[in-house]
């Protein structure tokens, strides 16, 4: 697959020599319909300590989810398993990354995905009709067009479903007897329409826990799932990283041709850590945006900076656009998140600049932009 014109190739694709470095090496027990075993599942998304030999070559296998090992142990294992997973968690805490790494290492295919909201309908998660082929044929396999949840049960293979609580409630409840059952029934078949599961099929969910409460799931719907929470990064030294390794993974994909400055990503890092967290690494009390301080949107507003510098500023990477581009992420439409950037930058960035200086001094300077 040409992947050259892509803004975001699939897990499957971007990782796919790994993919068939591991499936060549891999000698282990897998589950049925699995590419790989759940060890290597593991080493895909954990990386390993040891290159792989694949073609002549040794294939180096990173750590591509930088949170808690033995979360995604947990995730390997369910999914092994007659539960489905769920993955909930605040926004922007890569819930979407694992489950895609998830789903491109045991199926080979992230993308078979249902997208929740409210306009979510049944028909666009278990099938719908050609119509043209309906009024000439009538109601014939020919005729049906298969939605994620169905290629998943026909192929097995796992289907991902994103944001389940943004979609109405009797939406979400049709999943109850396929999670349950493991088959699909489409009455305008007849005898015929019955759908069996292969094995190799589960779901991946996903749900925000600031969406509590939306479209709550059903105790019905939740005791078919085992419940995985992805925590926020606790270290910033971590989320620096992070932030580091997805920048340099966007800038490499869209030819930045520039690196990436690590001083100006820890105090990204720290800056947003500090602000979800509440209190300062000098013992301040701060009050928390009511906006998302994600990682996520930390390594958003890092890109968007570098590529202004990359286009305008000679590559030099400036604090007033720094402070542009994290005012317009955290603020938005939100006064009273203004007001506590503000506070934030009077008081414990002048502190760090007066301890520190150089960086957190030109960034203190900044502070002018939040207006």
């Amino acid at each position: 697959m040409n992947t050259e014109q892509q803004i975001r190739p699939p897990m499957e694709v971007r990782y796919a020599k790994e993919l068939e470095a591991l499936k060549a090496n891999d000698q282990a027990v897998k589950p049925a319909n699995w590419q790989l075993s759940p060890q290597a599942v593991r080493k895909f998304i954990l990386g390993s300590r040891e290159p792989v030999p694949f073609q002549g070559e040794e294939i180096t296998i990173r750590k591509k989810y930088l949170g808690n090992d033995a979360l995604v142990e947990r995730c390997i294992v369910t999914l092994a398993g007659n539960r489905g997973l769920m993955l909930v968690g605040e926004p922007g805490t890569a819930k979407t990354m694992l489950s895609e790494l998830l789903s491109a290492a045991i199926s080979g295919v992230s993308t078979n995905t249902i997208q929740g909201t409210a306009g979510t309908t049944e028909d666009m998660i278990k099938y719908s009709w050609n119509y043209a082929l309906l009024l000439d044929k009538g109601p014939v396999r020919e005729a049906l067009v298969p939605a994620p949840l169905y290629v998943g049960m026909e192929k097995g293979i796992i289907t991902r479903f994103e944001e389940i609580t943004r979609t109405p409630a009797e939406i979400q409840d049709s999943m109850i007897s396929v999670m349950s059952d493991k088959v699909l029934n489409v009455p305008e078949l007849g005898d015929d329409g019955f759908l069996f599961a292969k094995q190799g099929f589960n779901v991946i969910g996903t749900a925000n826990t600031r969406d509590k409460g939306v479209n709550e799931m059903s105790s019905a719907l939740k005791r078919r799932f085992n419940f995985e929470t992805v925590m926020p990064i606790r270290e910033a030294a971590l989320e620096k990283q992070i932030i580091i390794s997805e920048v340099e993974n966007l800038a490499r994909e869209n030819q930045i041709a520039m690196e990436v400055d690590e001083d100006v990503a820890e105090l990204l890092a720290t800056t947003y850590h500090e602000l979800r967290e509440g209190v300062s690494s000098l013992g301040h009390r701060i009050d928390k945006p009511s906006a998302v301080m994600s990682t996520a949107e930390a390594v958003s507003v890092f890109y968007q900076t570098m590529i202004t510098a990359y286009y305008y500023d000679g590559g030099q990477i400036s604090t007033d656009c720094l402070v542009q581009n994290l005012l317009g992420a955290i603020v938005k439409e939100d006064g009273d998140s203004l007001e506590k950037i503000k506070n934030y930058f009077n008081t414990v960035i002048k502190d760090k600049s007066s301890k520190e200086g150089g960086l957190w001094t030109d960034y203190y300077e900044a502070r002018k932009w939040l207006r």
